[in-house]
């Protein structure tokens, strides 16, 4: 049987622009602005995944900040949408999930303080402090984390991990917080420590702490997670980000592992909530900043020196 053929006209590559009624030269230069486009996108992505080693959940906003350098030192022009896009494309926008475990217990015999910064916004670092404490789930147990920001700055600034729920693992963060003010034994700070009203911050061995630094009390007045919204957050960035992506086999490496996290939260990690510059830059200068997202809770979006 004679194989059937089909038979297409051939037209030249210049016949082919003129029907398109576009130049040889716009015809070549729109598919070396694909490569050079698809090129670009493979740099981008191998720079995210470098970043996100060891920031593996980094929303695309803040990796925009951090890509700014190399985009600059590669000549790369992008948007932010774009860069939505070449994620997208990829495989690599973050999904957050939500999940609430409750390790408060406010039904006790101690005392419960007032709630003191209901319209307070610190103008400085070392002015308030947020606490609070979250679980952590590592093989088969639970191990719970008491951490304590600094609210102007969002600086982690004392941090324990235990295998228990004792108000001796809030001391010990409590403890590292104070140790790291630089002040002397006759200076007078206005300190406020803010927390729920948990047993562990309620007890008279935390209490006395505070006192015995001249640290002002406060404390939540209802369950409302706005009432400590930035300590949740912090919670929340210090899970969900980093520890939660890790399989670790005791308590030890969870400890080691944890103070490897808070570094690199407090020295890596940009906020969009302080312009989205990192917690120890804006702790160690007092910087002036302002918020790059919405708040409809604070009318005023500047957070910095008066």
């Amino acid at each position: 049987m004679q194989e059937m053929k089909t038979l297409y006209p051939k037209v030249s590559l210049g016949r082919f622009c003129r029907l398109l009624g576009v130049t040889r030269q716009a015809y070549y230069q729109h598919f070396w602005y694909k490569e050079q486009l698809s090129f670009e996108d493979e740099l981008i992505v191998s720079e995210v995944l470098r970043i996100r080693k060891n920031h593996r959940h980094m929303g695309t906003r803040k990796l925009y900040e951090l890509l700014q350098p190399f985009l600059i030192a590669h000549q790369i022009k992008i948007g932010r949408d774009r860069l939505f896009d070449v994620l997208s494309a990829n495989n690599l926008l973050v999904r957050r999930k939500k999940r609430q475990t409750i390790t408060t217990n406010s039904f006790h015999r101690f005392k419960k303080y007032s709630n003191l910064i209901r319209d307070f916004t610190p103008k400085a670092s070392n002015q308030l402090w947020v606490s609070d404490i979250t679980y952590w789930k590592i093989k088969a147990n639970f191990v719970y984390i008491s951490l304590i920001t600094d609210a102007f700055s969002r600086k982690i600034v004392g941090y324990h991990l235990a295998n228990h729920l004792q108000t001796s693992g809030t001391i010990q963060a409590l403890q590292m917080a104070i140790a790291s003010l630089d002040k002397t034994p006759d200076d007078q700070i206005q300190l406020i420590h803010h927390s729920d009203r948990g047993t562990q911050y309620c007890s008279n061995e935390y209490v006395k702490l505070l006192q015995n630094n001249n640290i002002d009390i406060s404390m939540t007045e209802n369950p409302d997670p706005l009432e400590n919204a930035i300590a949740e957050r912090v919670n929340g960035i210090i899970k969900e980000e980093y520890l939660n992506d890790y399989q670790v086999e005791n308590i030890q490496e969870a400890t080691e592992l944890l103070e490897t996290v808070v570094n690199l939260y407090n020295n890596e990690r940009p906020h969009m909530s302080i312009g989205n510059l990192t917690p120890n830059q804006v702790h160690q200068n007092n910087l002036i900043t302002e918020k790059l997202w919405k708040n409809y809770y604070i009318k005023n979006p500047i957070i910095g020196l008066q």
